[in-house]
C-alpha cells in the first residue's frame, strides 16, 4: 500500500500511478486540503452512493404510483357529488358515548345540564360502526338571490324542495355523521363550546314566540363552524329538518320529523342533539333546509 500526495504530482504521472493501484486495491489518496482527510474511502462511499440511488429511484416510483391513485381517488369522489354538495364517507358509529366534563351554566339555573362547555376526548362508540358514502349540502339552502338560509320552511316544504332537485331529505344519523366525523365529535368543529364558532347563544334582541327577529347570518360566513368534512353552519343559524331513521318514514319517540342543530339562541347546539314534538308542516323564523342524496359506489364515480 503506498501513498500519493497530489499537489507534487505531474498529472500524467498520477494518472499512472492511480491505474496501477486500482488493479491492486491498495490505494489512499490524500490532497494537500485538510478537509479530504474526511474521506478516505472512495469505494465504500461511492457503493453506498449507488445503492441509495437505486434505493431512491424505486421508492419514487412506489410514491408516484400512490399520487396518481390518491389523485384518481381524489377526483372521483370529487365527482361523486353534485355541485354545492360534500362527500361524506367512511365509519359511522351509531351509538356514541360523549361525556361533559363541565357545564357553562350555573347549576341553579333551569338549564344546568343543557350546554355543556367541555366534552371527555375521546368520545366511545358502544356498538359496531356502519360504512356510510353520500353526499350533503355543504351550505344551508338559500334563499333565491341571497346568501341568507331558507326560513319558514316546514318538514314537508322542506321535503319537497329537496326531490324537485333529486334529492332527499337527509335521515337524521346522516345529518350527525357529517356533523361530528369519524371522530365522534360533540361539537362540529371540536370538543370545547365556543359560542363565537357558529351563529348561536344570542341572548339579546331575539324577539317572542311567534314574532322572532331575525338573526340568520349569511351561510358560510362563520368559518370556524365547519364539520371535520367542511360541511357549514350544523350548529346554530336555522334549526335543519331531517327524516328519523328505521324501515319505511321511519320514526323517533313516535315522530318522523327531527330537527338537527337548533337556530340562534342559547341551546345545545351539538351534533347529537335533537328536537321532535313539531309536526310536518310546522314552519318559524327559524326552520331551514338542507337536502342530501345517494353517492354512487367508489368504482362507478371512478369510472
Amino acid at each position: 500500500m503506498f501513498s500519493l500526495r497530489m499537489s507534487s504530482i505531474p498529472t500524467v504521472t498520477l494518472v499512472r500511478a492511480l491505474a496501477a493501484a486500482a488493479l491492486t486495491g491498495m490505494l489512499v489518496v490524500s490532497t494537500a486540503c485538510t478537509r479530504a482527510a474526511a474521506s478516505e474511502a472512495p469505494e465504500p462511499v461511492g457503493t453506498a452512493t449507488l445503492q441509495t440511488g437505486t434505493l431512491t429511484a424505486a421508492t419514487n416510483s412506489d410514491v408516484n404510483a400512490k399520487l396518481v391513485a390518491n389523485n384518481t381517488s381524489k377526483s372521483a369522489d370529487a365527482a361523486a357529488c353534485p355541485t354545492g354538495m360534500i362527500l361524506v364517507e367512511g365509519e359511522y358509529c351509531p351509538d356514541v358515548e360523549q361525556t361533559c366534563l363541565e357545564w357553562m351554566d350555573p347549576p341553579t339555573s333551569r338549564y344546568a345540564h343543557f350546554r355543556c362547555k367541555r366534552y371527555a376526548k375521546p368520545a366511545v362508540c358502544k356498538v359496531p360502526k356502519v360504512h356510510r358514502r353520500y353526499c350533503i349540502d355543504a351550505t344551508e339552502r338559500v334563499e333565491e338571490g341571497t346568501k341568507l338560509p331558507r326560513h319558514f320552511m316546514s318538514w314537508t316544504s322542506s321535503k319537497a324542495l329537496c326531490e324537485s332537485e333529486g334529492a332527499r331529505l337527509c335521515r337524521e344519523s346522516e345529518w350527525i355523521f357529517a356533523c361530528e366525523g369519524e371522530e365522534m365529535r360533540p361539537y362540529p368543529y371540536g370538543w370545547e363550546r365556543d359560542t363565537t364558532a357558529c351563529n348561536t347563544d344570542i341572548t339579546e334582541g331575539i324577539g317572542k314566540v311567534g314574532h322572532l327577529n331575525d338573526l340568520r347570518s349569511e351561510v358560510g360566513s362563520h368559518a370556524k363552524c365547519a364539520s371535520p368534512f367542511g360541511v357549514q353552519d350544523l350548529s346554530g343559524n336555522v334549526e335543519e329538518w331531517t327524516q328519523a331513521d328505521g324501515p319505511g318514514q321511519g320514526s323517533k319517540m313516535g315522530w318522523k320529523e327531527v330537527l338537527k342543530g337548533s337556530w340562534w339562541i342559547p341551546s345545545r347546539h351539538a351534533c347529537r342533539q335533537f328536537q321532535v314534538g313539531h309536526n310536518d308542516v310546522y314552519n318559524g323564523g327559524e326552520t331551514g333546509t338542507r337536502c342530501c342524496k345517494d353517492a354512487p359506489p367508489r368504482e362507478v364515480a371512478s369510472n
